[in-house]
């Protein structure tokens, strides 16, 4: 039995404080804990960063740092709100840098547990962003729990880390186990 903890690492959000899908990162990543996960949270401001340039030394520290965590972890939760359709620019530029990762023994997300959370006002946007981080953690060699969340902010409101919709905070904690239990199962010494 592996004694270590799982590190998960939770990425996501828009600069705004507060906004609805790093509310629901947060809500996951504290179910995680609770699990006995340790965990990370890169919140919007975190994920501020310069636009990812693959030249060597155009990192910046807490590129740096955000690239050290990944690949330190054990399984990771992706959350996005709709941008016109899509993931917001921000999370893909933050996952951009995980091309740093490329020539690592364990490259990009390769052999870890992702779970994705898409955010947006209607039914459309969510599921949207939901196929996308799907494709994308597909793309970078991830496991994609089995499930995924969409959450339309037209009905699903949060509030001081709480959210409205006791079918979607469930739905939420479940995905969080999944990356949790995933990661029990695959983690190496």
């Amino acid at each position: 039995m592996n004694a270590r903890k799982p590190f998960i690492v939770g990425m996501g959000g828009t600069t705004r404080d507060g906004s609805s899908s790093e509310q629901a990162l947060a809500i996951a990543l504290k179910y995680a804990e609770s699990m006995g996960a340790e965990t990370k949270l890169y919140g919007g401001k975190a994920l501020t960063l310069p636009m990812y340039d693959p030249d060597p030394g155009n990192l910046t520290d807490a590129s740096r740092q955000l690239i050290i965590d990944l690949r330190r972890a054990d399984g990771i939760i992706l959350a996005s709100p709709c941008y016109h359709g899509g993931v917001s620019g921000l999370l893909k530029n933050a996952i951009d840098y995980t091309e740093e990762m490329r020539a690592d023994p364990r490259v990009y997300f390769d052999g870890r547990p992702v779970g994705a959370i898409g955010v947006g006002f209607g039914n459309q946007g969510p599921n949207s962003v939901l196929l996308q981080l799907r494709q994308i953690t597909h793309a970078l060699r991830g496991w994609n729990v089995p499930l995924g969340v969409a959450i339309n902010s037209a009905d699903v409101k949060f509030k001081d880390g709480v959210c409205s919709a006791e079918g979607i905070a469930k739905q939420i904690e479940l995905m969080a186990g999944q990356v949790v239990q995933f990661a029990k199962n695959f983690m190496k010494d």
